[in-house]
């Protein structure tokens, strides 16, 4: 057997194993409203608050079992990549914030909406900060993402802000930080450990006004609650084990299961009001993505 033959089993099974890991990441993050919903009782910005904290303590022990804590402390000795985290901080934390509010008080639609428009997003973001020209695909899939937020605009007298907050959010945390000198790991470790600090401040008051939810709810939601640092960062750790296994233009394909996800369980589930107007935007909203992702996927094969 040649060396070719060899090599040619192991890459299929590097690139199955691509494909489940990153599947159980989207799949996990399509689904991840069902476990914010459970914990419905509980302010969004306490959520996220315990969200924090816990994914710093689970992140920390994952950073020293991995051994990335010379990484770690060099970053933290790096002023502008300290800066630049700090304000991927600000973003993600935001972003996390409205998600979840979103979630909990009935505008899943809309939440599912920002993710689905974020890789177009990301376009836009990339031709006004990175200066790079837009294919003509492109170009004809951001216009019709414009004018399905438009069209949503004005058939509901407002323009979904909700979305589009979360698909600007989470593109310009993208965006920023490809600047960041920092592993995915670590750098989510040192971004949820700048918010740790204020994060306890806040727990510790909120428990001593008698309204904090640890330990008072019960103890599925102090369970809900803690685990809420597994919940984030098992997601992220299959995610970036899939994407170093498989080609790029298969994560961009595989992205939109996060968002089907949201929007079939906002439907079917949850019992959402779903308008001919809605129907209409996510139409708009699909045929720029098939448009994208068509193009995207032809560009990546024609790369040597």
């Amino acid at each position: 057997m040649n060396p070719e033959e060899t090599r040619l089993p192991d890459a299929r099974r590097r690139t199955a194993a691509g494909v489940a890991y990153a599947g159980m990441a989207f799949l996990i993050w399509g689904i991840s409203p069902v476990y914010w919903k459970a914990m419905q009782q509980v302010p969004a910005l306490e959520i996220v608050t315990h969200r924090v904290v816990w994914s710093f303590v689970f992140l920390i022990g994952l950073t020293l079992v991995q051994r990335r804590w010379d990484e770690f402390r060099r970053v933290l000795k790096t002023p502008r990549t300290l800066l630049i985290l700090t304000l991927t901080t600000l973003l993600v934390s935001g972003n996390w914030l409205l998600y979840i509010w979103a979630v909990n008080a009935g505008y899943m639609l809309q939440a599912s909406l920002g993710y689905y428009i974020n890789p177009l997003v990301n376009v836009l973001l990339g031709m006004v900060f990175l200066k790079e020209r837009l294919r003509r695909p492109q170009a004809l899939a951001v216009l019709l993402a414009c004018a399905a937020v438009v069209f949503r605009t004005v058939s509901h007298g407002e323009p979904p802000w909700i979305a589009l907050t979360l698909g600007f959010t989470f593109g310009l945390y993208g965006l920023i930080r490809k600047v960041a000198p920092v592993s995915s790991l670590v750098g989510l470790t040192v971004e949820t450990l700048l918010l740790t600090a204020p994060g306890i401040a806040y727990l510790v008051h909120l428990e001593s006004q008698g309204t904090g939810a640890l330990f008072h709810g019960g103890p599925s939601l102090d369970a809900l609650l803690i685990g809420t640092g597994v919940f984030t960062a098992v997601p992220l750790l299959f995610f970036n084990l899939g994407a170093r296994r498989i080609d790029l233009s298969s994560v961009g394909l595989m992205q939109y299961i996060a968002p089907s996800g949201m929007f079939l369980l906002a439907v079917l589930v949850y019992g959402e009001p779903f308008t001919a107007a809605q129907l209409w935007t996510f139409v708009m909203i699909w045929t720029a993505l098939a448009i994208y992702s068509i193009d995207s996927v032809r560009t990546y094969r024609r790369l040597p």
